[in-house]
């Protein structure tokens, strides 16, 4: 394969109303069929009026700019300083939900497309009935990246090509199964265009040859394809945010047993967690024997009987009260440590044949 990456000069400044097909294959004659056409999405938004007046600088700007990012964010993923990274409602995740402040007039900001994809059907849909050429076309934007510094740029909309190469299925050279090898090949090719494009060029057009044969006949999925669905996301959270939401769940855990016996282990790894951190003197006890289990269960009105585990929690003695209150502090550092591992429990008055002050049916 051999790829081409080139430069679409000469589109100059772009207004709300714009025809961005006309801009573009103005400045670009020589198109040809299967180019991919990569658009900085700035450009996309000032011709389709997204844009907001905010005050030059000052508090002001500040107060107005906040106001313009709670409009545009779904949820707030992390916050550090002045700093938000925030889900959009797209469903990108990314900082201050994409608002930009570069290459335009300082008492206005530019926001991300309405539906990027729909710019890039209808962009390409354009270039076609205006001037007889089938691209594909990639509306790009900055982002920055976990774990990683830089930013790069990736795909907000695509037409004309699919977002994903999906090779799940296919034998690699050494006969492995592919099982879950999807690239986000729009990604690549968003990336490969600002190489070309920059940030302080004035060249927000890119053309890619060589990539593809020829587009799809329709416009394909969309980027949207490229949204990681909210149940598969295991980083929905920042750190602070993640430890901030743990502590609510904390205080607030449902007073219940599970319905599957714990793991012993599970339950020997939660007691040793808190063990420095509990009152010297506090003793849990796992009862791990059935029989000794049930029998305790049937002693005490009220207990579930559907109790798989029991622990039993001892305070030092003497017990005065303060010692107590602190007991139920450390009973519920318990409780929370077992949530951590996934067991629930439930706080009950402990039988009279132990020493118990308490127990916890799991």
């Amino acid at each position: 394969m051999r790829l081409e990456i080139l430069p679409v000069p000469g589109i100059g400044h772009v207004a709300e109303g714009d025809d961005l097909a006309a801009l573009i294959g103005g400045a670009a004659p020589w198109l040809r069929d299967g180019d991919v056409l990569v658009v900085t999405s700035k450009i996309v938004s000032k011709a389709e009026g997204r844009l907001v007046d905010v005050p030059a600088d000052g508090p002001e700007r500040q107060a107005a700019r906040d106001e313009v990012l709670a409009a545009e964010t779904v949820r707030v993923v992390a916050a550090r300083g002045t700093t938000r990274i925030v889900q959009t409602r797209h469903g990108f995740v990314m900082a201050s939900a994409g608002i930009d402040a570069s290459n335009v007039d300082k008492t206005r900001l530019v926001l991300l497309p309405e539906d990027p994809d729909a710019s890039a059907r209808a962009l390409r849909a354009g270039l076609r009935e205006r001037y007889g050429v089938d691209v594909a076309v990639v509306v790009s934007d900055t982002m920055g990246r976990p774990w990683r510094n830089g930013l790069t740029d990736v795909a907000l909309g695509v037409a004309g090509m699919d977002a994903i190469r999906d090779h799940r299925g296919e034998i690699d050279p050494y006969g492995n199964e592919l099982v879950l090898t999807q690239m986000a090949v729009v990604d690549e090719l968003a990336a490969a265009g600002e190489l070309i494009k920059g940030k302080c060029d004035q060249m927000p057009v890119a053309v890619i040859r060589g990539y593809l044969t020829a587009p799809l006949p329709g416009d394909g999925e969309g980027a949207g394809v490229l949204v990681r669905d909210a149940s598969m996301d295991l980083f929905s959270l920042g750190t602070a945010e993640a430890r901030a939401a743990g502590f609510v769940a904390a205080a607030t855990l449902p007073d219940q047993p599970g319905s599957t016996p714990p793991d012993p282990e599970t339950v020997r790894r939660a007691i040793a967690s808190v063990a420095d951190v509990v009152a010297p003197g506090t003793v849990f006890i796992p009862v791990t024997d059935d029989d000794v289990r049930a029998g305790l269960v049937a002693t005490v009105p009220g207990w579930p009987a559907e109790a798989t585990a029991l622990v039993l929690c001892s305070p030092p003695t003497p017990a005065g009260q303060a010692q107590l209150v602190r007991f139920g502090a450390d009973v519920q550092r318990l409780r929370t440590a077992l949530a951590a591992q996934n067991v629930p429990s439930q706080l009950l008055p402990p039988p009279a044949a132990t020493t118990a002050a308490a127990a916890l049916a799991l």
